[in-house]
């Protein structure tokens, strides 16, 4: 299954972010305006990188919100999608910022931000360097979309009472304090020795998966939702049990899409991730079980070729092809579905609302299920 859009069309969710989105854009481009008209770019950049994206999360958070009793049509719905948006300005600050520390050079079938930038340095023969030009761009339009993610979140709660607003804002600032936590300890990981003990390196890779991708991507936009229908605390509860499993089950998803993903779905050069020398849960089995077997070619291959950033397509291909033989993927789709299987067993057991139960189930599906 992949990520059906009609999972995120029903009810409008999608076109009404999109909505919100185009017009919070439209808003920024006169105060960037009145600083400078070379500002404009940085509005343009920020719009292009919303263009873009599933709105999973901010899908997770309006199915949660229907699960715990949210009705459509009432004043809190649109609270609830202007949530949505800074869900998705907030991941969009998260993109521009990851592909700088991972040095990418695509997004979404695009040039990445630092790349368009340094382009554009390039191109106009400006002084200075033009890679630094561009990272200093990105870096620039991430603060950008994290300050208006700040703008529309508390915007969206301003006429709320004031003890909603205080426990919906625990969970957001809690959503950017582990996503900036798990940024470092990502970038830690690619610091820190490889290799010489895969399961360390495989826990390590989990506790970056958990603070960087899986409570942001799934566990907090499910508990916002239940918390904007004001549900107990032993919901909220409930909502982190499922939502922690998922959103690990939809990150190792995303790394096995990283290496042998099709680059028409993904939008994303095969094996990119390899190049960029990305130390996951997959690639720290494969050591481990090429290890365990004595393929010493693998362990070789793997050492020292992950992370060679002009690696050939065919030695990327080879590459990929020697983690296969190990079994790692296999080992990472059992894992997925230990993960994914928790997650719904505890959503079956939970008393939620039709037809919010039932979106919430097929869209944890779509997220883990998915091939792009």
């Amino acid at each position: 299954m992949t990520a059906s859009p009609s999972l995120v069309d029903v009810e409008d969710v999608r076109s009404r972010v999109d909505a919100a989105l185009r017009l919070h854009v439209e808003d920024l481009r006169p105060s960037l305006a009145a600083s400078s008209v070379d500002a404009d770019r940085l509005a343009g950049a920020v719009e292009q990188m919303l263009s873009g994206g599933k709105r999973l999360r901010a899908a997770f958070c309006y199915w949660s919100w229907r699960a715990h009793g949210g009705v459509p049509g009432t004043a809190r719905e649109q609270v609830v999608v202007q949530v949505g948006a800074a869900l998705e300005l907030f991941q969009a600050a998260a993109l521009f910022h990851d592909d700088v520390m991972d040095d990418s050079d695509t997004r979404r079938g695009l040039p990445a931000a630092h790349r368009t930038f340094a382009s554009l340095h390039e191109d106009a023969g400006w002084s200075g360097d033009a890679r630094r030009f561009g990272e200093s761009s990105a870096i620039l339009l991430g603060d950008l979309a994290l300050v208006r993610s700040e703008h529309v979140f508390s915007r969206a709660l301003d006429p709320e009472p004031a003890a909603l607003r205080s426990r919906v804002r625990g969970v957001f600032d809690l959503m950017r304090t582990e996503v900036t936590v798990g940024q470092y300890l990502d970038v830690l990981a690619q610091a820190l020795p490889w290799g010489e003990d895969p399961r360390a390196d495989e826990q390590r890779a989990r506790e970056v998966i958990r603070s960087k991708s899986a409570r942001y991507s799934v566990e907090h936009p499910i508990v916002l939702g239940a918390a904007l229908a004001e549900a107990d605390d032993d919901a909220l509860a409930a909502c982190r049990s499922v939502g922690l499993p998922l959103g690990e089950a939809f990150q190792l998803r995303d790394d096995l899409l990283g290496v042998f993903g099709d680059p028409a779905a993904t939008g994303k050069p095969a094996g990119d991730d390899l190049r960029e020398g990305k130390r996951t849960v997959l690639v720290a089995r494969a050591m481990a079980r090429a290890l365990e077997s004595g393929d010493d070619g693998t362990v070789a291959r793997l050492g020292a070729e992950l992370g060679v950033r002009d690696l050939s397509d065919e030695r990327v291909a080879a590459l990929a092809a020697a983690i296969a033989r190990t079994g790692a993927p296999g080992d990472v789709e059992r894992l997925i579905d230990e993960l994914a299987g928790d997650a719904f067993a505890t959503l079956d057991r939970l008393p939620l609302h039709e037809p919010g139960r039932t979106y919430l189930v097929r869209l944890a599906h779509a997220a883990v299920d998915r091939r792009a």
